[in-house]
């Protein structure tokens, strides 16, 4: 099918990046949220983004221009329902997707695709609560949208060939690289991501390191661009704890286990860069360890 309209759902650190890539690759997005306040915030950072690569010269002042004018900001869930193709991009928890889908169905065309931009949660689970299973698939892109070149494609057991097929088409349209995963708790890149950063909390709560000589020695000595806890940070430590909590439920296998260092500092409202202080404290100039 030819799909030219987006809805996505979530005006937040990820429904923003998407709807930059979407206008920018000439669909029409409509982006909704529940706050004003978030599609506000959210333009003004796809504004800047955008401003960013036209002083960098990689796009031209009217291709910006134009793709600010492709996007259209609501409050209201049922104007997402006419678009070609959903994406929802709300928190990371599954009772909030399963009620934002059902409350989409009675608005949905008979042809609308519905994805989730879930990094962990089943999609075959999420599918069956929808009336088309078939049309459903996990449409997992990575942070910063804007500048990684991955999205996972996930079929949950019922999706058929032909959402398969027409999302492939439109990872391709974006300028994207596809990556097809099966429908296993946090998929390829998160199931193999997340451990290294538990991981790496653990070995901050044991006392084998600081969280700065945790980050320097992955940075490098395995030449990672960002440090194990740096990366939390970015991510969300909130984010990170419910995806370890996916693993660990899914596997049922005791290496997936959260460590209690990540779990109290999401319980002190830690979370990272978001709140402010997370295994770094970014209330000053310059980043400092918490531990």
């Amino acid at each position: 099918m030819d799909i030219q309209s987006v809805g996505i759902v979530g005006a937040g650190q990820m429904g923003n990046g998407i709807a930059h890539v979407f206008a920018m690759a000439g669909f029409d997005v409509v982006l909704n949220d529940i706050s004003e306040d978030a599609l506000s915030r959210a333009l003004a950072l796809i504004d800047k983004n955008l401003e960013r690569q036209v002083q960098r010269g990689k796009i031209a002042a009217e291709a910006k221009a134009a793709a600010l004018a492709r996007i259209r900001t609501t409050t209201r869930l049922a104007d997402v329902g006419p678009t070609d193709l959903v994406i929802e991009a709300a928190t990371e928890r599954e009772m909030v997707k399963q009620a934002i889908f059902e409350d989409l169905l009675p608005h949905l065309k008979p042809h609308t695709i519905l994805t989730s931009n879930t990094s962990s949660i089943s999609i075959t689970r999420l599918a069956s609560r929808t009336d088309r299973p078939e049309r459903f698939m996990g449409f997992h892109f990575m942070n910063p949208v804007p500048v990684m070149q991955l999205v996972e494609l996930i079929r949950g057991i019922a999706t058929d060939d032909a959402t398969y097929k027409a999302l492939h088409a439109v990872v391709e349209k974006l300028g994207k690289t596809a990556a097809s995963a099966e429908d296993f708790p946090a998929f390829i890149v998160n199931r193999i991501l997340m451990p290294m950063i538990n991981e790496a909390v653990y070995t901050l709560y044991e006392g084998v390191g600081s969280v700065k000589s945790i980050d320097e020695s992955l940075k490098l000595g395995a030449n990672h661009p960002m440090g194990p806890l740096e990366l939390a940070d970015f991510i969300g430590l909130d984010t990170c704890l419910a995806i370890m909590n996916v693993l660990h439920d899914g596997l049922a296998d005791t290496k997936y286990r959260p460590c209690p260092l990540l779990t109290k500092y999401v319980e002190a409202g830690w979370l990272g860069r978001k709140t402010q202080r997370g295994f770094y404290d970014y209330r000053g100039e310059v980043p400092v360890p918490t531990r």
